[in-house]
């Protein structure tokens, strides 16, 4: 049989789908062996108790997780909301050719990255070519491999597939571009729950999966999609995701607003993405610096952050917390210091310049 290895006759696509499709063809499947079933079984003390506090990130760090180890990450949106060029930069850096994206660190992968570039692939090769070059084709080569076009078969029919192609491809990690061309009928309860199984299988083998997929033409409230009950497709979709994020804009806009729906940890959101199409380069719209604004007032509290971040004169609990994280990831990166905070009214924490001005206590 010919393999995604790299080894051997080259991959004919043709008899791969027949010999995936035969495998769900005709027989009802046959209950696992009793070993298999016996490794399988956790005892309880150790699947509650032993687990991390935070979740594992492929994407993100500490509480701020965008994709969680595990599982899946769903980004969706609307046409030219920059989807593909987010995913591609997420391949780059689980190749190990890059390091973080959009400030949030991305681990890299064990195995190769599997891309399954259905949606129009010939397109998408030209995309993934701004951010690739020949001095990367040693690595393309060992670590990435791609099925253009159809999928083998239907995984809303056959949810072994996704196994049986990241097995072919010895594969850690699954770009799914995008739903649609996956699985057909995704409204559909049952397209969606046996999509949802083919993705719960592939995460239970050590596969992360990151998918594309698309929001409904108009919101459930008949404006602009905004919300997970906008997302296209049955409700298994997202409901089996781990992290959702949607992208907001309109074809050629500048910036794109990436809320995030569903969370594995922390709420990211919201990030103001501006892709530079030319370089297939993403960065966040921040027009507020923080290190910046800390200098110019001798220092500043979460609450200071979150009015000139949200352009609120009183933000929320949740936008407070939001501006805290942000500050201590600074604090973390070296570019400022914390002092003060604890327990009891008016002990908020105090964020200096890392050379600090008059008027704040520092910590040196």
């Amino acid at each position: 049989m010919t393999t995604l290895d790299g080894a051997g006759e080259p991959v004919d696509p043709q008899e791969l789908a027949r010999l995936i499709v035969a495998r769900h063809i005709g027989d009802v499947p046959e209950l696992a062996a009793e070993a298999d079933l016996h490794a399988h079984l956790k005892q309880g003390g150790a699947w509650v108790l032993d687990v991390p506090d935070r979740p594992s990130a492929v994407w993100g760090s500490g509480d701020e997780v965008l994709w969680a180890s595990g599982e899946a990450l769903m980004v969706c949106g609307g046409q030219g909301s920059g989807k593909t060029t987010l995913a591609h930069q997420l391949i780059r850096a689980r190749l190990g050719l890059d390091n973080s994206l959009l400030g949030f660190p991305v681990q890299p992968g064990n195995r190769r990255v599997l891309y399954l570039g259905m949606d129009r692939p010939q397109q998408a090769a030209r995309a993934m070519r701004r951010i690739m070059g020949e001095t990367d084709r040693r690595i393309l080569d060992a670590h990435l491999r791609v099925w253009p076009g159809p999928p083998p078969a239907d995984v809303g029919k056959h949810p072994n597939t996704l196994v049986d192609l990241a097995t072919e491809a010895d594969a850690d990690t699954i770009v799914v571009d995008s739903l649609k061309d996956a699985a057909v009928g995704l409204v559909d309860d049952v397209v969606g729950a046996t999509y949802n199984r083919a993705r719960q299988q592939a995460l239970a083998a050590g596969i992360e999966i990151l998918e594309l997929h698309h929001n409904r033409k108009t919101g459930s409230s008949g404006g602009t999609p905004d919300s997970i009950s906008d997302i296209y497709g049955s409700t298994w979709l997202t409901s089996g995701a781990g992290s959702v994020l949607m992208l907001s804009s309109e074809p050629g806009d500048a910036i794109v607003e990436a809320r995030h729906l569903k969370q594995p940890a922390a709420d990211c959101g919201p990030l103001r993405i501006v892709h530079d199409h030319a370089s297939g380069r993403s960065s966040l719209d921040d027009p507020v610096d923080l290190v910046e604004l800390a200098e110019r007032c001798d220092g500043i509290t979460a609450a200071d952050a979150a009015c000139r971040l949200f352009e609120s004169a009183t933000p929320t609990r949740n936008q407070t917390e939001k501006a805290r994280r942000k500050l201590d990831r600074l604090v973390e990166t070296g570019a400022l210091r914390r002092t003060g905070g604890g327990r009891g009214r008016g002990k908020q924490a105090a964020y200096l310049p890392v050379v600090a001005a008059s008027g704040w206590e520092t910590d040196a």
